[in-house]
């Protein structure tokens, strides 16, 4: 059966989608109760690595919120330093290299000199400094830094000279917030998005995630795939579209999504799962093709054995249910 979603017209993938999404979902709640794997049946997820349905599950957001953000100094102007500092790299063991060289790492302390020693050592032995996620653009010799690493510290350092971060909490929409990310050099559209959504789990705004989102190049090979007639909505009206009626779509295919303890799957996460349905369809769905032609999932799948100890944005009023949960869990296996 395919749900049926005027004026747009879907196809099997969008089925798959959510699918997709209460499988994962499934997955996530199975490892959080500590069920023996494997967690799935379903030989795609057993072998290849994909994103929670919520981003901020993920095993990187989720120690960005509790050791990166919710850690140290609540000044503004800190909070948005480490926020951005960690995702120029968006890996831990940069953060944790970072760290453990200078020490609490602060904007006011911050010393061009001393990071960049640190980075070039990292590199020096072979060691990967930032995240295989996605590609950060150079910017080229037209910013005046040889070194890509160097060209982000700069770009931080820049940021902070320009009082960025007041400027940011005093906007009253996201897309302003992401309009003065996006202003500055290498910040394209992707980025400035995700930036805004990691700045957005500290205290320093408090903007409605279902107000604004901006569909990247995975998203967009998903919706491909998705639609086969867009029914004149454009990538972020479908996927503002797919948010709203979300608990239709998983009623109408008979799925039992559990929620995270009642928060409803954001713009954020409804368009990261376009993203890894794009990649899922590679294999279930081969027939649809993206922009991309990519046939292959690259990164496969490898349990972390360390358990991750969930901590969500306190003002999502949703961590004291996750002890509660696992209490639940333990007692009914009992």
């Amino acid at each position: 059966m395919f749900v049926r979603l005027p004026p747009a017209r879907t196809t099997p993938v969008f089925d798959t989608y959510w699918k997709f999404a209460a499988e994962r979902q499934a997955i996530f709640f199975r490892r959080l109760e500590r069920m023996p794997p494997p967690w799935t049946s379903d030989p795609i997820l057993l072998r290849h690595k994909f994103t929670n349905a919520y981003r901020a599950s993920d095993r990187v957001s989720q120690y960005l919120i509790r050791n990166v953000i919710y850690r140290g100094d609540t000044d503004s102007d800190e909070v948005f330093f480490r926020i951005v500092l960690f995702k120029l790299f968006n890996r831990v063991e940069t953060w944790e290299r970072l760290e453990s060289a200078v020490g609490e790492i602060r904007w006011d302390a911050f010393n061009f000199d001393v990071y960049d020693r640190v980075l070039e050592e990292a590199m020096s032995t072979g060691e990967r400094i930032y995240s295989a996620a996605y590609i950060m653009p150079s910017g080229g010799p037209r910013l005046g830094e040889g070194r890509k690493h160097r060209m982000h510290l700069r770009l931080l350092a820049r940021m902070m000279a320009d009082n960025l971060p007041s400027k940011i909490a005093a906007c009253r929409r996201m897309q302003d917030a992401f309009d003065l990310l996006r202003a500055y050099p290498t910040i394209g559209d992707f980025l400035a998005y995700q930036y805004v959504t990691d700045v957005n789990y500290s205290r320093l705004t408090s903007f409605r995630e279902d107000e604004f989102v901006v569909p990247g190049p995975g998203a967009r090979d998903g919706i491909r795939k998705c639609f086969a007639e867009t029914g004149g909505l454009n990538d972020a009206e479908l996927i503002r579209l797919v948010a709203d009626r979300q608990e239709r779509s998983f009623e109408e295919l008979g799925l039992d999504f559990q929620t995270l303890w009642g928060r409803r799957l954001q713009l954020i996460d409804c368009q990261n799962l376009f993203c890894e349905v794009d990649k899922y369809a590679r294999v279930h769905h081969p027939e649809y093709t993206g922009h991309s032609g990519r046939t292959r999932i690259k990164q496969q799948f490898r349990a972390t054995p360390e358990p991750i100890c969930y901590f969500y944005p306190p003002k999502w009023g949703i961590n004291e249910m996750i002890p509660e949960h696992a209490r639940a869990a333990s007692g009914t296996k009992e």
